[in-house]
């Protein structure tokens, strides 16, 4: 069976090594995981995930009543966090998921970024196409996603603009100029059909417990601020988020096998699912 994730690890290090742009990556703080998803449903063919991002200033929730608009009552102080994803002694900065098999049946048709291509025909430019925009979402000062500039120098608050699209395009025309060698990146002339008719089925690493996977999440503060005056009489509600998952490791990984309407563990060695 085909790995898929080692397949896109391998083409990302291909292009990093490829694309001045993309040249600040190590693909060692990159890690590759694979997430179940339809190709008929709606949803994101892949999608990158910062780990690097600092805790967030303390805060909590609060309701309002709708006719007087006063405060009623409001949570604990918390804090949202990373967690921390290690392999062996080293620990990751980014992870990049891609939806199986969404990922392997999608095209440039009718797609916000075919107007950039010539050859719209061509459906497997549309995967390398994700692949190198997952990698331009990594901030190259490794702080979190990167913003995406206008042309005044102000920030743009969205990540997907017209320029982001194009600025993607471009790395994949500079990719393809550079003659890669095509075992690189042929995976991704098949869909999810054909690569199950060829290599008798589809897998890659993914995160246990299945589909669960390392994210942002809060926590409770264990000194709890003062809050203002006016909020002194206000009740609190108590923490009843259960104790997150802060901390990963390779031990954390599997390999897993990708179906049409379903997934499943795969029993490989325990070394296999460190590939990718």
């Amino acid at each position: 069976m085909i790995n898929y994730t080692e397949h896109l690890t391998l083409l990302m290090q291909d292009v990093v090594a490829r694309v001045p742009t993309l040249s600040f990556i190590d693909m060692a703080d990159v890690l590759v995981f694979g997430r179940f998803g339809r190709s008929e449903a709606d949803g994101p063919f892949a999608t990158c995930h910062c780990l690097s991002m600092p805790a967030s200033d303390p805060g909590y929730y609060f309701w309002r009543d709708r006719g007087t608009g006063q405060i009623t009552r409001r949570s604990e102080w918390f804090v949202t966090k990373s967690p921390t994803v290690t392999l062996g002694s080293h620990p990751v900065k980014y992870l990049i998921s891609f939806t199986l098999p969404r990922f392997c049946d999608q095209s440039l048709g009718r797609s916000r970024k075919e107007r950039f291509y010539r050859r719209s025909t061509d459906a497997w430019v549309a995967k390398l196409d994700t692949v190198i925009h997952e990698l331009y979402h990594i901030d190259p000062e490794q702080k979190g996603i990167r913003r995406i500039e206008r042309e005044n120098g102000t920030c743009s608050a969205h990540s997907h603009g017209p320029q982001f699209l194009a600025q993607v395009a471009q790395m994949v025309s500079a990719y393809l100029d550079t003659s890669p060698h095509p075992s690189t990146y042929d995976f991704l002339k098949h869909d999810f059909d054909e690569l199950e008719a060829v290599h008798g089925g589809v897998v890659g690493t993914s995160f246990s417990p299945f589909p669960s996977y390392p994210q942002r999440f809060q926590e409770r503060m264990a000194n709890q601020p003062p809050c203002s005056v006016d909020l002194t009489a206000v009740d609190v509600d108590q923490w009843r988020e259960p104790a997150p998952r802060a901390c990963y490791t390779e031990h954390d990984l599997h390999v897993r096998q990708f179906l049409r309407r379903s997934s499943r563990k795969c029993a490989l060695p325990k070394r296999e699912t460190r590939a990718a």
